[in-house]
């Protein structure tokens, strides 16, 4: 996943760039495969982390490009699989976490508030043939969701 810890992945930097602020923008191949091209901050003076807006892509295909802290997705991005499945949103500490967008690969989608990568409160659930659901979720239920009928 673009948020996890690989080994090996933080970079030495040059004495130029030991000052702590941002840094040009900057590529980074992980030993693994992946790729991260964005903006970065040296910490510790001798290691980059990424922080900014910065697209990280793993050697799998998967797609995240947004908002970086700390070295994880953290505020606005956009996470992409390659079964076509997303996520558009918030994102905290590398989690779907506030309000965004997931949407399945049939194209079927949910929008509304997400907690630690899980649908939890409002939001509306719209499925392949555009019927649309709204209530509380918690979760894999949704107890009392109600049908929005449109007479278009």
């Amino acid at each position: 996943m673009p948020g996890e810890k690989h080994e090996k992945k933080k970079e030495k930097a040059t004495p130029e760039e030991n000052s702590g602020c941002p840094l040009a923008p900057v590529v980074f191949m992980f030993p693994n495969g992946d790729r991260y091209e964005g903006e970065s901050i040296v910490v510790d003076g001798d290691s980059v982390e990424r922080s900014g807006i910065g697209t990280h892509i793993t050697s799998t295909g998967i797609i995240y490009q947004g908002s970086w802290d700390k070295d994880r997705m953290n505020g606005k991005g956009k996470l992409e699989h390659p079964s076509g499945a997303s996520y558009e949103g918030d994102f905290l500490n590398n989690m779907f976490h506030g309000q965004g967008k997931y949407t399945w690969p049939d194209g079927s989608f949910y929008e509304g508030q997400f907690v630690e990568n899980r649908l939890e409160g409002e939001g509306t659930y719209t499925d392949t043939e555009g019927q649309v659901w709204f209530g509380t979720f918690h979760y894999k239920t949704a107890p009392g969701l109600k049908f929005k009928l449109s007479m278009d």
